[in-house]
């Protein structure tokens, strides 16, 4: 083998290894962040149950986890097969976007800038997966913070959106985002109002509280026996949750027979048109009374999905915003669908969208367009025909 050949062949063996290391890094945000957890400190990655703090010959991509057959080296709990499967995904990913955006070493300086600017597209769009299957949540680092790197990148790298100029590849970055934010927002406040809110009656008093287990995670409602995460009921200022109390306390002050109205940032309690009292957040210590009456606000999706979107439109362009919405709702009806079906999903259970929105990204990334130009052609081919 001549020596380019020797580097060629070394290159696509370090990318997709590269991409494990990078997946590694990875579950630690996934893991961490939306824990609140930084994740700088510790330095190391540290078993979920007894917090040792793993040391590097225990922490080698894909094997590791192999070789302690998903356990803990200290305390052998299991270690969940999601931190392998990261793992594979984003090294599979970065490999694949090589192959399909990139070349080979003699090219590198061509096509290095925008390849890096999709490895970190496809890195945000895993761990923003991830996070919402286990938590329901895309958080702010991964949306917004995204959509700022994604900005920044088409600036840099214009040849993500299809341009040549640094300032065109900006603005149209910019568009893109706002498209995708504004497109899904609408879809949101339609869907408010489609779905309006949902009322929950009991035949008698049930105990109801809001309760904050943990200081770095946000409050939950708890009614009876369930619990309403913060995030799942207010995605913005304007959503409130009713509850027709028949005993409130909070703090010391107590009432028979009111309202309580939560808001995102505030407590009112009202009787009929009565204002009783109003405090912020801050200044409750405690709530917690009977009620035999709930109404709560409902989304046709949260708005961190709307957010994710923007994030796709700042790395892949308009056009990307489009098939990516299409998509996801394609196959955001048929998996559930099909799970159901047969019997591995449950009627009226949660289903997070921002999955659906991913996998439709990746495809634009990898087959959008070629297919948008097939789909085209064919309607162009029959129109002929007709």
């Amino acid at each position: 083998m001549t020596r380019y050949q020797i580097l060629n062949t070394l290159l696509h063996c370090i990318i997709f290894f590269l991409g494990s290391g990078i997946g590694s890094f990875l579950n630690v945000v996934i893991y961490r962040l939306p824990r609140g957890l930084s994740v700088n400190q510790p330095r190391r990655s540290f078993c979920p149950t007894c917090k040792y703090q793993i040391p590097f010959y225990h922490n080698i991509p894909l094997v590791t986890w192999l070789v302690l057959r998903g356990r803990c080296a200290k305390c052998s709990s299991p270690i969940s097969s999601r931190y392998f499967w990261v793992e594979l995904l984003i090294g599979i990913l970065f490999y694949a976007v090589f192959l399909h955006f990139g070349g080979d070493w003699a090219d590198i300086r061509s096509w290095g800038p925008q390849v890096l600017a999709l490895w970190l597209f496809v890195s945000l769009l895993v761990a923003g997966t991830f996070i919402d299957i286990e938590h329901f949540i895309l958080p702010h680092e991964i949306t917004i913070g995204g959509t700022v790197a994604g900005l920044l990148c088409a600036l840099a790298v214009p040849e993500l959106m299809s341009e040549t100029t640094h300032l065109r590849g900006f603005l149209l970055s910019l568009g893109s985002a706002a498209l995708g934010l504004g497109i899904l927002w609408i879809i949101v406040e339609l869907g408010k109002l489609a779905l309006g809110r949902k009322r929950h009656s009991f035949d008698s008093p049930v105990k109801w509280e809001v309760a904050q287990p943990d200081d770095t995670a946000p409050p939950v409602v708890r009614l009876g026996d369930e619990e309403l995460p913060w995030e799942d009921i207010f995605s913005r200022a304007s959503d409130r949750l009713v509850v027709t109390s028949n005993t409130l306390t909070v703090n010391a002050d107590s009432w028979e027979n009111v309202t309580a109205e939560l808001w995102m940032e505030k407590l009112k309690i009202l009787r009929g048109k009565e204002h009783l009292a109003e405090h912020p957040w801050e200044d409750v210590r405690s709530i917690h009374g009977t009620t035999q009456e709930v109404v709560i606000p409902r989304e046709a999706m949260g708005f961190g999905d709307v957010l994710f979107l923007m994030m796709i439109g700042a790395f892949a362009g308009w056009q990307a915003v489009l098939f990516t919405l299409i998509a996801a709702s394609i196959i955001g009806t048929i998996i559930p669908t099909v799970q159901r079906i047969t019997g591995f999903g449950e009627w009226g259970a949660k289903i997070p969208f921002g999955p659906y929105l991913a996998t439709g990204a990746l495809l634009w990334l990898f087959c959008g367009p070629q297919f948008v130009d097939w789909y085209l052609s064919t309607l162009a081919w029959r129109s002929t025909q007709g």
